[in-house]
């Protein structure tokens, strides 16, 4: 891993949540460290989940180290910013 250091990504969700568990597994796929946040168990990051998304409850929000964020990514768009963002380089063994 390149450029992030780790628990700089912190990751916003529920586990009820089905974008939440597959944006998750891309991350643990690609052994890519981030700082899980359950909104369903901490009142404050529900409101930092809100605030970052106009009052919406919308997740997963993930906020990464440089500042930048994915709301609800497709596996590809997770992907795509990840590179840019070096955090990957090749994708894994199918």
């Amino acid at each position: 891993m390149t450029g992030e250091t780790a628990g700089s990504i912190k990751f916003y969700g529920a586990m009820w949540c089905g974008d939440t568990r597959r944006a998750r597994a891309w991350f643990d796929d690609h052994h890519v460290p981030y700082e899980w946040i359950d909104i369903e168990v901490d009142p404050a990051a529900e409101a930092i989940v809100k605030s970052l998304n106009r009052g919406n409850r919308s997740i997963p929000t993930i906020v990464f180290g440089d500042g930048s964020r994915l709301v609800e990514p497709s596996a590809g768009t997770l992907e795509e910013h990840a590179r840019k963002l070096g955090l990957v380089d090749t994708p894994p063994a199918r």
